[in-house]
């Protein structure tokens, strides 16, 4: 078979689809295109860049679609027509399949001939519009109007008039094309020139189907004015039935009445949708059409809703049986199929903290040691997952060094991919005073032998300071880096709590981890609870009364039923019981009854985590850690609590957001209350800016859930700890007696200066060059080594203000703040300004009028 001219391509539209001229009275192979070439399957010509068929536009809801979403609201589809909206390429005519023995030959078809023997002859044969082919030296053979398998034999007879002992062979090349009519409730109506071998259905999907209003049951062909089939596509979507197609004739007339009558169906079936019925269907008919029921379809009833005699609706329900699926349908009717009751009979439920959770058989005579039987059956899957990664080897260490001397035997290159080893070590020079931030000596990508690509920054310019922040956050991030500490899974907040808990940043880390071989060593190993231990006082059974329906809640002791073993706690279970296992996440239990895990760290003789004994205070775990070392600095010490740190958390949100309220008022009060002049504008954008600023930073601020706890400076006995109660992740941290005191803020020189016993603030302050021209003095406090914060208003003396008297311990630091000037001033100053600026104006005004 030859190339194209079967394509379906529409000779002639209806109006408003741009329609072609029917009178071109070139050959079908100038007027015709290849499915694959210049014209898609639906007819229409294709552009350049157009290589797949473009799905046609939606059509509007028809009104059953409306009525049947009024009431079920599901929009259900119209079952069929989502096939025709993007016609696919498998249902175009295929021009290479042989041609069948019933094929009539006519003309514009094309002959492929082979002779041999006597006579020898190789061509194709084009059939004209008489119907005859023209043999060199046996003249014009008529064909048209015989069928495919006698044209071998009528060949055959012809040619041996003329000559004897010859062989030959025939087939089909191009096939010649037919004009057939789309009319009636299609999507394009018009005339199409499709091939030869078309059939009704191939027709069908050129024209992009019937409508939404056209009928699916009764496709009608029409010849010669007379209908000689009826074809219904049901059978070919729903059972792949093509037997029925009928191939087309020049002149056919392919004719797609409105829809008949339409039913709806939703519910358990596989496809929920419109469908079109015939007279005498039944609702096994359309079950059977939607796909039949799912698996979760209940077996009991079928909601049927119908409009009866055109004017009231009304129910009725029908068994799931022979005899209700025979109940005929009627146009208009809803059908729904319920799904099967999610309940459960002859079943309990064990749920919550347990190893086995889920739904159990219910027999006769069972009790809750049947679903708990021992200790081993509350402990949950996650608790044993979470052990059983505590012994997963870390990722083994790799020397740094390695990969610097491999780049270091390396040359130089301008494009930055090798660094100098050097440059990584602030606290070696330069030794040839080579321009370091020359291409080829800064730091670019560096060889990482577990394939990963490891970036480190540009190093432009050396910094010999090896105690600069710059140099120490370049070398700590380029070694971090390098160091994989990624390996460990940590993510971004993961990383920040740990340098909260550890009380550095990264730098701190790198600094620790220079003095250790391995650097994994400052990865903090934590020991802390699996999972939340399992409140043994209470758990519940939920049961449903049968009688009343009505829910109650029956109450046990789980410790007396599991470790006990007390047959009054054994209660008996009933079908449709939930059983309840709680943890102390869940509810909290009495703090004596908690699992307590306290960490002590510092200048204790034997720091460490600590289980909390019942009763037992932050007094008695320190003394049974055998108390402090003689470094200790109790004043500095530091109680950290989680319960405390959501509250503080909770305070700080509220702060903030009354902040944000605070600011968006005086924004509005000073926009009101602005001129229009462009400065006036300018510094009302820019303190709207500044107060935006000053809420993201306000929003950042994390509690860290200290408690203060008030120690004696001077003194570190373990009578000064308070007996207060503990909790689970309570933490008490004692560090050595520190040997500064700091200094920061609007100071000539912030610095830490060494502690002198009996120092003042006001010693510290002159030290510290004293405040500058921006420091607001009056405003200036101390944050104790304790947590406490001591306000210089708040140190009174016999001659007034004390502040620079105040004592000083280690570890102190002195806060002076900057000046701020409110916009509100700066307001009033200008508007004062402006006042004054105009009442001097009049006052000269009046003077010349006197003159």
């Amino acid at each position: 078979m030859s190339d194209g001219s079967s394509g379906c391509v529409p000779a002639q539209q209806l109006p408003t689809l741009n329609p072609r001229d029917s009178s071109n009275t070139e050959s079908p192979r100038n007027t015709t295109a290849s499915p694959s070439e210049n014209a898609d399957f639906s007819g229409q010509p294709k552009t350049r860049n157009s290589m797949q068929n473009l799905p046609l536009p939606a059509e509007p809801l028809t009104e059953f679609q409306k009525f049947v979403a009024a009431t079920t609201g599901q929009l259900l589809p119209i079952y069929g027509a989502k096939l025709f909206r993007n016609v696919p390429s498998t249902f175009s005519p295929n021009d290479l399949a042989p041609v069948t023995s019933t094929y009539v030959i006519g003309p514009d078809d094309e002959l492929r001939i082979r002779i041999w023997g006597q006579i020898n002859y190789s061509g194709n044969l084009r059939v004209d519009r008489s119907g005859d082919v023209y043999l060199p030296q046996v003249g014009a053979i008529s064909v048209a109007g015989l069928q495919f398998s006698s044209l071998d034999q009528h060949l055959r007879s012809a040619i041996g008039k003329v000559f004897r002992n010859f062989d030959l062979s025939v087939d089909m090349g191009r096939i010649r094309s037919i004009q057939v009519y789309v009319t009636g409730q299609a999507r394009r109506p018009g005339v199409y020139t499709v091939s030869s071998l078309s059939t009704l259905v191939d027709a069908l999907f050129a024209s992009g189907g019937p409508s939404a209003q056209g009928s699916l049951r009764h496709v009608e062909l029409r010849r010669n004015g007379q209908t000689v089939a009826d074809f219904d596509l049901y059978g070919f979507l729903i059972h792949g039935d093509k037997s029925k197609d009928v191939r087309l004739l020049p002149e056919d007339v392919l004719f797609i009445p409105p829809t008949g009558a339409q039913v709806a169906i939703t519910g358990s079936v596989h496809n929920p949708a419109i469908y079109e019925i015939r007279n005498g269907g039944t609702l096994a008919d359309l079950i059977d059409a939607a796909g039949k029921t799912t698996a979760v379809a209940s077996s009991g009833r079928i909601s049927l809703e119908r409009i009866g005699e055109q004017q009231v609706r009304q129910a009725m329900e029908f068994p799931f049986t022979p005899t209700g699926l025979s109940t005929p349908l009627a146009d208009g009717d809803i059908v729904r199929v319920f799904s099967v009751v999610p309940s459960y009979r002859q079943t309990v439920t064990l749920r919550g903290d347990v190893a086995n959770p889920g739904r159990f058989a219910w027999h006769s005579g069972m009790h809750l040691s049947d679903l708990i039987p021992d200790r081993d059956s509350l402990l949950s899957r996650d608790y044993w997952w979470k052990r059983s990664h505590l012994g997963l080897p870390g990722p083994e260490f790799e020397p740094l060094i390695s990969d610097f001397e491999m780049n270091r035997k390396r040359p130089n290159r301008t494009d930055n991919s090798f660094c100098n080893p050097n440059l990584l070590n602030p606290n070696v020079a330069n030794p040839n005073g080579q321009d370091q931030s020359a291409p080829g000596y800064a730091c670019g990508n560096s060889y990482n032998p577990n394939g990963n690509s490891t970036i480190l920054r540009n190093r432009q310019l050396y910094n010999p300071d090896p105690t600069s922040p710059e140099a120490q956050d370049a070398l700590t991030s380029d070694l971090a880096a390098s160091d994989r500490l990624d390996a460990v899974n940590y993510d971004a907040n993961s990383r920040d709590s740990h340098r909260a808990e550890s009380g550095g940043t990264v730098a701190s880390e790198f600094g620790q981890m220079q003095g250790s071989a391995n650097p994994t060593a400052t990865r903090r190993t934590e020991v802390k609870l699996s999972a939340p231990e399992i409140d043994w006082n209470y758990a519940v059974i939920e049961r449903l009364d049968p009688q009343d329906l009505k829910t109650s809640l029956v109450s046990f002791d789980l410790g007396k039923l599991v470790i006990d073993h007390d047959a009054s706690q054994n209660l008996a279970l009933q079908p449709g019981d939930v059983i309840t296992i709680f943890s102390q996440a869940d509810i909290r239990v009495p703090l004596e009854e908690q699992t307590k895990y306290v960490r002590l760290e510092g200048e204790f003789l034997h720091a460490g985590v600590y289980s909390v004994h019942p009763g037992e205070t932050l007094r008695d775990l320190v003394q049974r850690a055998g108390g402090f070392t003689s470094k200790a600095y109790l004043y500095g010490s530091e109680f950290d609590r989680e319960s405390t740190r959501v509250l503080q958390q909770q305070r700080i949100d509220e702060y903030v957001r009354r902040v944000d309220l605070d600011a968006s008022r005086g924004t509005l009060a000073l926009t009101a209350s602005a001129t229009t002049s462009a400065g006036t504008a300018a510094n009302t954008s820019a303190a709207t800016a500044a107060e935006q600023q000053l809420l993201l930073r306000l929003k950042e601020i994390r509690a860290t859930g200290r408690v203060v706890l008030n120690f004696q400076p001077d003194r570190a006995i373990i009578d000064d700890v308070p007996m207060i109660a503990l909790e689970n992740g309570d933490r008490f941290t004692v560090p050595p007696t520190p040997a500064t005191v700091n200094v920061v803020g609007a100071v000539y020189d912030q610095n830490s200066f060494l502690y002198h016993d009996g120092s003042s603030a006001g010693h510290y302050l002159r030290i510290a060059g004293g405040p500058d021209r921006d420091a607001d003095w009056r405003h200036t406090f101390v944050i104790r080594a304790d947590g406490s914060v001591v306000a210089r208003e708040a140190v009174k003396g016999p001659w007034g203000n004390a502040f620079k008297n105040m004592k000083l311990y280690p570890g102190d630091t002195i806060i002076v703040p900057d000046k701020t000037l409110r916009p509100t001033a700066l307001r009033g100053l200008l508007d004062w300004t402006q006042i004054f600026s105009q009442l001097a104006i009049g006052a000269a005004a009046v003077e010349v009028l006197r003159q």
